[in-house]
Formats: structure tokens, C-alpha cells, sequence
């Protein structure tokens, strides 16, 4: 019988309706009717709600639990084939998680959306309508997987010398499975939930008959605070030690659930080979709330499985990887140290021993980061702050940033694809075709001599005489280049000017050199702007800022070039000195006097005490030469010799700085060549970055030189 509808839109059902008991279909059945007659199976013999109503509330239950019925048998043959198969699994640890709706998830990935819609249109319902329902039914308890999380106590040294954490309060974490069909594919894997629990046992019965109601239930209450309120405020300690119990209790009762999977799976006639854990599994930390994952594995596998710590370490920077999807401070956790020590004291020793273990390891392999130290290592031993840096922590424990094979062809890919775009659209204004499989060497900014675009083109021209030298063979053993500039300069600057047409006339040459077109390029982009910024700067690989030591008061640009994944060739100048120090110096390729040097060096000019590198003068010959046309430029060429004529003594340092310019531009090309080192370093210039985002840059202006605050608009404004 069909249900009847009542005016305020409610379905109720007739008994008879109810009466014939279906049998549960075939999974994955697709017949509109054999799936309605098992959804009004559920209506009654899987009741949530009266027997008597088939609203909407009723009707989403029944259904999911319809659909549930045929994600089991799948769901049961996936990890029986996971156990038998054993292969490696990622283990994604979050403290939340928004998987949209799960009916709608359900129904769309096992194909099965259309013969649902009909089988609800049968009972009187539309699907649109039911998925809308927020109630859910989809996890399913494991009364079997149930781990003891320990909080508090203390830390005990036995006489083998190992260590152990014992006392404090255990209460137990239940494991809770919902299941995720994958599109089209027979594989269901699980979302598992943990319901914090107090044992039985640690219900005082005595104490409740004497009526210390409260007391006598203590445990079970901590334990059903720590589930009740996902990130709770932490204003006060009790907050805090509430927040980090929620984030240990997640980390535990996973790894020890991860780590009996481990065993289950192994062959039971061999012992257990710790060192296949990483090959057997990935635990990816969302953010840095999961970190005590960390210290958890490395105190499961020493205190309890009785590795050692150098076996523990390898084990856990292998197995664990980190990603954090913001730079603001609320996702960078800090945790006070004695809040810590209070909760967590064994895993605090482990920490400290990671962050000695760090420190130590920076002084011997990377003394040039040693001044760094500070604010690279994990503890923040500032009397004021002594935190845990969590983030820090992360990252000194995780194997997966810049090292990652696949994530260096996802990065190159990205690259690539932005490379391509910049020469279609340099084809479009230049009519130039440039390769986007050569090195993008770009600089662009106001022209001017104190930024030097004229050491810049000098470099070119000098690369170009030397390829035109070499043998076929040899030239095919460099580093292919396109060099890019852009800018704009006062009207009335007759020295820019005369640097613009020396660029675009020594790219008129090489560009349309067959010998050496296909090794170097000189494009000069017209109209340089910010939509033209959008376009050349993801696109760019080596970024040029070479102004003048000491010229620079900061600049901007260089930052959007690193943010970028663009490497930077650079003098000590403006923000370079900054970002030098947030990427690492090995990542910065650097050249030039410094600014307290310039004075001096000047002086020297002015004595005619300096003498020209070789390869200066043969490149300033070489535009005289007439190679690159008819134009007079002495008297721009000029101004970098003496004080006559034209000349203010190269008062920018061009011809000084000329012969380490030369010397860091081998070493772009050398870098250039081994790709997996240019990749990690350009991965490193966008992960070292972060400091020069605006949002940071104008939360600190505000606080610091404003002296403003936030004033966000209410809902409705009078």
C-alpha cells in the first residue's frame, strides 16, 4: 500500500504496510522496488523512531541503514583483502573532519542515486528532501578495538635502565567505523571515530551510596569531557590540559590500533621486523593538533616493543609526515612546558631529547643556520614563553617536505604548466617563441643603474660571445637560458632608455642567431605591470635583484619571486639580506660587495685603483664591437669607466661586482642541471617564505606601527 500524506507534510504509514517483513536484498541491488521494500524493512526492524510515523527523520535512517546493508559486504571484503594482500596504508590522523553528507557521498560513489530517488518516490519521498536529514546513523561501534590511554603519572626507571610511564589516571578509547565507498570502485575503506570511556571498575560504589554522587563517578566524567566539545577554550589551565587530552587521546588509541594492525598482518611464524613498519605504513599529521603523535610512536616503540632510540627514530621519521595548511599562529601551536610535563611527562623527555638531538645536529652539518637556532628548535626556552613548538616539531620529525619524489613532480608539473602559460603570453606581446623546457631568468622592476639591469645584459652579451665560440658539442653541454626584462623608468632618464634599447637590440641578435638561439634568449616584456607580474612571476625560475649594496631601502619584489618557488641571484641588498636568512643561505645565490664595502670602493675608483676583470672589458668590447647594431653606446658604456666624458666612475659598482656575478651564474648553471637540487631549493624559497606574506606583514604594521585593531562588521548595522 502506498503511504498516505498528511496536510502538514508528514507520511504516516497503515500497520499493513509494515506487516510483510522483505528480506534484505542482494548488495548493491539496483531495483527501485526490491530497495523500497528494504528500506521499510528498517523502518521496522531497525527503529529509531515510532513504529507508527515515516516522517522525513525516520525515513533518512532507514534508508541509510538500506544503503549501509549494501556497503557491508564490501566493506568486509576490503580489509579482508588488505589483510591477506598486506600492503602499505596512509593513516591520515585529524582532530575534524567534514566529509559532506554521507548519504549523498554514498549513494553518488556506488552509483546508485537514481534507482534510491525512485525507490523513495514509491514510499512517498524525495531524495533531495531525505539527505538533507542531519542525524547519523553510519557508525558502527567495534566493542573488540578498545586501547587504554594513560593521562598524568609519572615517570618510573627500571633495572634494565629503560624507562616506563605508570600511574596518573587510563580511561579507554572505543573505536567507532564509518564507512567511505570509493567512486565506482569496490573498495570501502573507514573513517574511525574513538569515544573516550571510564572501565567499570572505576565506578566507586562505596562512595556513591554515601552519596558523593559526583565523586564517585570522576573518571567516567574527565573521560566523556574529553569527546563532548571538539578544540574547547583554553584560557585557563583546565582548557588547555582538556585540548591536549583531546589531541593525546586521538594520537594514542591510533597508533597503538596502527601498530596491532602491523602485527595481525605479519606472518606469524617469523618475528616481527620493526624495520618494515615504514614500508607497511604512512601516518599523515593534519596540521600540527595530531604532533604527539610523534613522541607516542617513539614511546610505544621503545617502552613498550623495546627498540632503541636510533631504531625509534629512524622508524618514526619515516612512517610520519606533516602537512600544515596555514602559517597563522592559531595553526602553529604552542603548548606551555609545564602543562606538558603535568600531562604528558614521558613524552616531554622525549621531546627534549629530540630538540638536544636537533641542535646538535644543525652545529655539526649546518653551521651557517646556527644563529637560526632559536627560533628553528623545538623548545622555546624563553622564561617568558617556554613553550613547545609544535610545528617545529613536526617538522624536525616528519620525512616528507622537500624530499618527496612525487611531491618534486607534482611541484614541477606546477611549474612547468606556469612556465608555458609566460611564453605563450611573451609569443602574444613579443612575438618571440621562447622554450619553456630552458632556465626562466627574469628580472623586472623600475629601470634604473642602482638595480643594475646593465650588469644584467652585460652578463648576457658575455654569455653570448661565449657560445658563439664553442664547438656544437660543447654548447650542448650548457645550461639553456631565457633572460627576461621588463620595467619602466622616467621619461626623461636618458640612461634607462639607452639600457631598454641595449636590451632589445642584443636580443634582436642572439633570438635570431641560429647557432645559439636554441641555448639563449633576450626578451624584453613590454608594459610591465601587475597583470603582467601575474603572469611572469609563477612562471619564473631565477630572479635577478643585483642592485648596489646598500641602494635598496627594502623592495617587494623579490619576496613575490620566492613566495614563488623562485630562486634568487642577489647582492646583500634590501629584503635579499631577509630572505637570504628564512630560505638558507645555500639557496640564495649571492654575489657582490657588501654595503660597508661601497664607500671604500669608490674611493679606490676614484684613485684608479681598480682593475677590470677580463671579462668585463671583453664584454663591453664586444657591444662596441657593432655586434649588435650601429647604436652609439659610449656613452652609457662609459659611465661604468672614469671620471671623464660621459663616466661618474661606475659609481653603481657595476664593473667590480662583474667577474662574482659572473661566478654565480656558473653556479645557477650547475644547479640547474641537477634537477632533484633546484626542485628541493626551489621548494625550500616558497616553504622559507612565509614571513614576507602580506597577512603577516599588515598584522604586524597594524599592531606595531598602527597601532589599530580589528573592527569587523556586525550581521546588521542600525
Amino acid at each position: 500500500m502506498a503511504p498516505t500524506v498528511e496536510t502538514d507534510g508528514k507520511a504516516t504509514i497503515d500497520a499493513g504496510l509494515l506487516s510483510k517483513v522483505p528480506a534484505i536484498p542482494h548488495p548493491l541491488a539496483e531495483d527501485p522496488s526490491e530497495i523500497a521494500s528494504n528500506i521499510k524493512y528498517h523502518a521496522q526492524y531497525s527503529p529509531h523512531f515510532s513504529p507508527f510515523k515515516f516522517d522525513p527523520e525516520q525515513v533518512y535512517y532507514a534508508t541509510a541503514e538500506s544503503v549501509r546493508d549494501q556497503l557491508i559486504q564490501r566493506w568486509n571484503d576490503t580489509y579482508l583483502h588488505y589483510h591477506q594482500t598486506n600492503p602499505k596504508q596512509t593513516y591520515y590522523l585529524s582532530m575534524e573532519y567534514l566529509q559532506g553528507r554521507a548519504l549523498t557521498n554514498a549513494v553518488g560513489n556506488l552509483d546508485i542515486q537514481d534507482a534510491y530517488a525512485d525507490a523513495l518516490k514509491q514510499l512517498g519521498h524525495e531524495l533531495e528532501v531525505i539527505v538533507e536529514q542531519k542525524f547519523s546513523p553510519w557508525e558502527v561501534v567495534r566493542h573488540d578495538v578498545v586501547y587504554p590511554i594513560r593521562f598524568f603519572g609519572q615517570v618510573e626507571v627500571l633495572s634494565s635502565g629503560s624507562r616506563k610511564w605508570v600511574g596518573g589516571e587510563v580511561i579507554k578509547a572505543v573505536a567507532y567505523d564509518v564507512p567511505i565507498p570509493g567512486y565506482k570502485t569496490r573498495n570501502t575503506n573507514s573513517l574511525r571515530l574513538w569515544e573516550a570511556k571510564a572501565s567499570a571498575e572505576d565506578f566507586n560504589l562505596f562512595q556513591f551510596n554515601d552519596g558523593q554522587y559526583e565523586s564517585s563517578a570522576q573518571l567516567h566524567s574527565r573521560a566523556q569531557q574529553i569527546c563532548a566539545v571538539l578544540y574547547p577554550g583554553d584560557a585557563t589551565e583546565e582548557g588547555k590540559l582538556l585540548r591536549l587530552k583531546q589531541q593525546f587521546f586521538l594520537c594514542s588509541a591510533s597508533l597503538q590500533d596502527i601498530i596491532s594492525r602491523f602485527k595481525e598482518r605479519r606472518n606469524e611464524k617469523t618475528e616481527i621486523q620493526w624495520s618494515e613498519f615504514p614500508h607497511k605504513v604512512a601516518v599523515q599529521l593534519n596540521d600540527t593538533h595530531p604532533t604527539l603523535a610523534i613522541p607516542e610512536l617513539m614511546r610505544l616503540l621503545m617502552d613498550d616493543e623495546g627498540l632503541g632510540w636510533d631504531e625509534s627514530w629512524d622508524i618514526t621519521t619515516r612512517t610520519i609526515a606533516y602537512t600544515n595548511h596555514t602559517v597563522l599562529p592559531e595553526a602553529l601551536e604552542k603548548w606551555s612546558q609545564t602543562v606538558m610535563w603535568k600531562l604528558l611527562p614521558r613524552h616531554m623527555e622525549i621531546i627534549t631529547e629530540i630538540d638536544k638531538r636537533f641542535i646538535a645536529l644543525i652545529k655539526s652539518t649546518k653551521p651557517d643556520l646556527e644563529g637560526n637556532l632559536p627560533a628553528l628548535r623545538i623548545l622555546d626556552d624563553n622564561p617568558q614563553k617556554a613553550v613547545v613548538r609544535m610545528a617545529n616539531l613536526c617538522v624536525v620529525s616528519s620525512h616528507t617536505f622537500a624530499d618527496n619524489v612525487d611531491f618534486h613532480a607534482e611541484w614541477e608539473s606546477a611549474k612547468f604548466a606556469s612556465k608555458v602559460r609566460l611564453a605563450q603570453y611573451v609569443l602574444q606581446v613579443t612575438g618571440v617563441s621562447i622554450d619553456p623546457n630552458t632556465l626562466f631568468d627574469i628580472q623586472v622592476k623600475r629601470i634604473h643603474e642602482y638595480k643594475r639591469q646593465l650588469l644584467n645584459i652585460l652578463g648576457a652579451v658575455y654569455r653570448y660571445k661565449k657560445l658563439k665560440e664553442m664547438n656544437p658539442e660543447d654548447r650542448k653541454n650548457t645550461t639553456p637560458r631565457t633572460i627576461m626584462i621588463g620595467g619602466k623608468a622616467f621619461a626623461t632618464y636618458t640612461n634607462a632608455k639607452r639600457i631598454v634599447k641595449l636590451v632589445n637590440d642584443v636580443g634582436a641578435v642572439i633570438n635570431t642567431d641560429p647557432e645559439v638561439n636554441s641555448f639563449l634568449k633576450v626578451v624584453f616584456v613590454p608594459n610591465y605591470n601587475v597583470s603582467v607580474a601575474e603572469i611572469l612571476i609563477p612562471g619564473s625560475e631565477l630572479s635577478q635583484h643585483i642592485s648596489t649594496a646598500g641602494m635598496e631601502a627594502s623592495g617587494t619584489s623579490n619576496m613575490k619571486f620566492a613566495l614563488n618557488g623562485c630562486l634568487i641571484i642577489g647582492t646583500l641588498d634590501g629584503a635579499n639580506v631577509e630572505i637570504r636568512e628564512e630560505i638558507g643561505k645555500t639557496n640564495f645565490f649571492l654575489f657582490g660587495a657588501t654595503a660597508d664595502e661601497v664607500s671604500g670602493l669608490r674611493k679606490d675608483r676614484e684613485k684608479g685603483l681598480f682593475k677590470p676583470d677580463p671579462r668585463f672589458e671583453e664584454a663591453k668590447q664586444f657591444i662596441r664591437s657593432g655586434a649588435f647594431g650601429s647604436y652609439d653606446y659610449n656613452p652609457l658604456l662609459e659611465s661604468l669607466e672614469g671620471n671623464t666624458g660621459y663616466g661618474r666612475g661606475d659609481y653603481f659598482l657595476v664593473g667590480h661586482d662583474f667577474p662574482s656575478y659572473m661566478d654565480a651564474q656558473e653556479k645557477v648553471d650547475e644547479a640547474y642541471k641537477d634537477r632533484k637540487r633546484w626542485i628541493k631549493m626551489s621548494i625550500l624559497s616558497t616553504a622559507g617564505s612565509g614571513k614576507f606574506s602580506s597577512d603577516r606583514t599588515i598584522s604586524q604594521y597594524a599592531s606595531e606601527i598602527w597601532n589599530i585593531k580589528e573592527c569587523p562588521c556586525p550581521a546588521s548595522v542600525a
